[in-house]
């Protein structure tokens, strides 16, 4: 009885192991990632006598590790293209949810711009604004 259960324990652990293994020509399945600039990007933005600050923490989608190390390379063209940008800023361009989402598309064409450039493909996915703090 022993040898018996034994055996079907083996038999078992055999055929999830293999029911688990990938068939050759199937694709691995590409996840997406996402990568953070940290650390925040932080200036200010606008014109005029008072100075208006901003935070933003922003995540780029990309499609597999390595589109997230061609982004990392890149990060400080990336960050200065971002930086440009948010400070052409002003209080009309920040002041609506419809003028920051408008922002962030800015933001990613500008991003997939560079990375066009530089790499031949935009490599980035989506870009979103973790946290955006204006003052």
């Amino acid at each position: 009885m022993y040898r018996i259960a034994t055996l079907l324990l083996a038999l078992l652990l055999s055929l999830s192991a293999f029911a688990e293994a990938p068939e050759e020509g199937d694709e691995a399945v590409i996840k997406p990632t996402y990568y953070s600039l940290v650390p925040a990007l932080v200036g200010n933005y606008g014109t005029g006598e008072r100075l208006k600050y901003y935070k933003a923490d922003i995540s780029l989608k990309v499609m597999g590790p390595e589109a997230e190390a061609k982004v990392e390379h890149h990060e400080p063209l990336i960050r200065n293209q971002l930086i440009m940008l948010f400070s052409q800023q002003t209080d009309d361009t920040l002041a609506t949810v419809e003028a920051k989402e408008a922002l962030r598309q800015e933001a990613l064409k500008q991003v997939r711009q560079v990375l066009e450039q530089e790499e031949g493909q935009p490599l980035v996915e989506d870009l979103l604004f973790n946290n955006l703090i204006l003052q």
